[in-house]
């Protein structure tokens, strides 16, 4: 069986964080890895509008590590451009898949419906990548698997879930195909997480597509309840309110999680929180459906969001912007992106006595990132605005493995991978991770480019 030819190739994440999209083809089935959006900067978000170098038609299941919209969010232009196979998913995953592609569309159809109504956009008229409408016809494809269990795809490959702690419902793809052992982290979660068990050790793999993001620099060994309290403190003195861009899925919720706990142990004031974001709402629902896939038990669940107050439609965003009484709000998106976030931005961003707290990885391009490198001036739908609110920035909450904890998960591998291709991170950082590991491990690397192809051995 190991003389059938098996490839690999690269439609997304490589080279860069985002828009993941690998292809395996096989004699019995072309199965495609996780099925992402382009973001951050412009170059790259072009590429959504691009055709894919392979027919859509040709592929036959799609397969997802986890929710997050650079791993799902092109799936609904994968089926409207002629994909008709299954896409399968851990039962979190396909709840958390619909809430983010409805947002998704959502959000992209408000914003070209303001492009043209504001004569902001370059083309005309502006369109969405996908509406609401093809998202329905995408959830008609979706199946849910359980996480342990072998699943047969064709009489030569199989596949199984493997938790793998980055956020509710992701998991490793562990791969049985043709006399190979093929395994796909997604994005590897953190050794110690509030919310999250470990990632499972996996011990053997002849190939391994591995994520880099983090692969140049290691957390803070710093308990982030602390950072959290000492900019909470910081922020108040100031008088002013602390917004907080987060991601509505694990992120939102380790956030409420670590706030909720230092306002019951007395570490801060009783100011109010705010958590606007629908889609969080919605997400922090669905941990109290799926107890076995996080630490929480059920009292400590509810308690998460016992101190948030929820906010849902926009009118209520704009009283509470109005609203001069100190506060903490937390908006979607993680890194600015888009979401909410952005309208507080336009106006609490202007007062050096707001705070403005960033936490987790910031893309290239993004305006998380123009933030955390210093930049006063950000553009929001076609203005620009001036930031004078004090950004700060803390990194030991990240849903990301860093260097050392992706090693020492490596060092769990009894039989070492005859192939490691390096995806999901900047070019930096994969340069400093390859040499890593391969002096710690003696493990050949290979960082693909976009489409790049290679033959599985």
């Amino acid at each position: 069986m190991k003389n059938s030819k098996i490839s690999i190739q690269f439609l997304g994440a490589a080279g860069t964080v985002t828009g993941s999209k690998h292809l395996l083809k096989t004699p019995e089935k072309n199965i495609l890895i996780d099925c992402g959006l382009f973001q951050g900067i412009k170059s790259l978000r072009l590429k959504n509008r691009e055709p894919l170098p392979v027919d859509e038609k040709t592929i036959d299941i799609l397969l997802l590590t986890h929710a997050h919209l650079d791993h799902c969010g092109y799936i609904p232009l994968l089926v409207k451009n002629g994909f008709k196979g299954k896409i399968l998913m851990t039962p979190p995953t396909r709840e958390l898949v619909e809430i983010i592609l409805r947002d998704s569309a959502k959000i992209q159809e408000e914003e070209a419906r303001k492009a043209n109504e504001e004569g902001y956009t370059k083309h005309s008229p502006a369109i969405p990548l996908y509406t609401e409408k093809d998202v329905e016809i995408a959830l008609k494809h979706f199946e849910i698997r359980h996480d342990i269990d072998w699943i047969q795809l064709s009489e030569n490959i199989s596949f199984r879930y493997l938790k793998n702690g980055h956020i509710l419902g992701s998991a490793f793809i562990e791969m049985k195909c043709f006399g190979r052992k093929i395994v796909f982290t997604g994005d590897i979660g953190r050794t110690k997480n509030v919310l999250l068990e470990a990632p499972t050790v996996i011990e053997n793999a002849d190939c391994l597509i591995m994520e880099s993001t983090y692969g140049d620099r290691l957390h803070p060994i710093s308990d982030p309840a602390d950072d959290i309290e000492e900019i909470i403190k910081h922020t108040l003195e100031k008088g002013g309110n602390l917004l907080i861009p987060s991601f509505a899925v694990e992120r939102a919720q380790e956030i409420m999680f670590i706030i909720n706990k230092l306002k019951e142990d007395k570490r801060i004031p009783n100011i109010p929180i705010y958590l606007d974001s629908p889609m969080g709402a919605d997400t922090t629902d669905i941990f109290l459906n799926f107890p076995n896939w996080h630490k929480l038990s059920p009292s400590e669940t509810y308690s998460m969001c016992k101190h948030t107050q929820i906010i849902r439609d926009f009118p209520d965003t704009l009283k509470l912007i109005k609203d001069k009484q100190p506060k903490i709000i937390i908006a979607a998106s993680g890194m600015l992106t888009g979401g909410r976030i952005l309208t507080y931005l336009t106006e609490m961003g202007k007062s050096n006595k707001n705070t403005i707290l960033l936490v987790g990885f910031q893309g290239e391009g993004t305006r998380g990132r123009a933030l955390k490198e210093g930049l006063k001036e950000i553009k929001i739908h076609g203005k620009y605005y001036q930031i004078e609110a004090e950004v700060k920035y803390i990194s030991s909450m990240s849903g990301h493995a860093d260097q050392l904890e992706m090693i020492n998960w490596l060092k769990n591998f009894t039989k070492k991978p005859t192939q490691l291709f390096m995806v999901h991170g900047e070019p930096q950082a994969q340069n400093i991770f390859r040499v890593k590991i391969v002096d710690e491990l003696g493990i050949n690397v290979t960082i693909p480019q976009l489409y790049d192809e290679f033959t599985i051995n």
